[in-house]
């Protein structure tokens, strides 16, 4: 099968691109600068330069494909710039969706995130639960929420789109805030974690192995959470200790979070903070639940993420590798 595939330099993105060549298919990539994508092309993969913000770049390189993969996305936590959340989620999605429309795939896989639910209060939700809440917790969920509609119109529609939703994703090569915590834990610079705080955790290589049963199996016009395991801030750097022996940081009230959120709100204002302490950093995780059930894609594509213990061991040696 031939797939055109976006934001294969990425995390995950990267990952589908290894496994569609590993499973025989023929992938092009559409990439900003295909000079420094050369371990794809390495791999096999057909380079096409080009961007998601760009719509006529993609109209080539998708001509003829017999599936599309749009994974490409805006993930940044505490920036000041916000301005491409809405350029590649927002406007990006619509690009590639029209020109996916009007070249006539037979199929297509969306990934959203379960963010686009934001804080689900405790809540393990199913793909049935629309949020409601008001204001999004940061740019990343709103700009991804907003990405989020526009493929369910297009669904609406008829285009033949499956949507996947992952929860947090971690693994080797992870570049987000996920690995900045993990790579603070290593150096026992981690002074506290929040409470209540909990994600679904699934390992890159089974997202990545998620996209691919979408495709195969999933049926258009449906969603898909991609969420693995759910564990708190507090029960993962848990299990951390068990495998490093370095001791896991306290946990402190989400209050004492929502606090200081409010506090570097004002502080941001004046001087530079890193990422993570920005009023958006912090307030992403003062208590928050981004969890979602995955027994649709468990019954329907055959999914199983791998327990966070396993998938945590292998990250967290790769990192003391790179610490060494």
């Amino acid at each position: 099968m031939r797939y055109f595939l976006t934001g294969a330099t990425g995390f995950v993105g990267g990952r589908v691109a290894r496994q569609l060549i590993a499973a025989g298919h023929t992938v092009t990539a559409v990439v900003r600068d295909p000079a420094k994508a050369q371990d794809l092309a390495a791999l096999g993969v057909r380079l096409a330069p080009g961007d998601v913000t760009d719509q006529e770049s993609l109209r080539a390189p998708m001509t003829g494909a017999d599936g599309v993969f749009h994974i490409a996305g805006w993930y940044k936590i505490g920036v000041k710039d916000k301005r491409p959340g809405e350029a590649v989620n927002i406007q990006g999605t619509q690009n590639v969706l029209e020109v996916m429309r009007a070249l006539g795939i037979p199929k297509g896989v969306y990934t959203s995130t379960l963010a686009v639910n934001s804080d689900t209060g405790g809540r393990r939700v199913d793909e049935t639960y629309h949020f409601s809440g008001g204001r999004h917790l940061s740019e990343y969920d709103r700009t991804k929420a907003l990405a989020h509609e526009i493929a369910e119109t297009f669904v609406a529609q008829g285009l033949p789109l499956v949507i996947v939703q992952p929860g947090l994703i971690y693994g080797p090569g992870d570049t987000s805030s996920v690995r900045t915590t993990l790579r603070q834990y290593l150096r026992r610079q981690l002074p506290v974690v929040p409470q209540q705080t909990a994600f679904c955790w699934a390992h890159v290589d089974d997202i990545a192995r998620g996209h691919l049963l979408a495709m195969e199996k999933g049926r258009p016009g449906q969603s898909y959470f991609l969420a693995g395991p759910v564990h708190t801030m507090p029960e993962a750097l848990a299990l951390a200790q068990q495998i490093t022996g370095i001791p896991a940081p306290g946990a402190a009230p989400a209050g004492v979070f929502k606090a200081l959120s409010a506090v570097m709100g004002l502080v941001e204002q004046i001087v530079p903070v890193p990422e993570s302490y920005t009023a958006e950093g912090l307030r992403i995780i003062a208590g928050t639940t981004y969890i979602g059930d995955n027994a649709k894609a468990r019954r329907e594509l055959g999914w199983e993420p791998r327990p966070l213990a396993e998938g945590l061991r292998e990250t967290l040696e790769h990192e003391l590798k790179l610490l060494a």
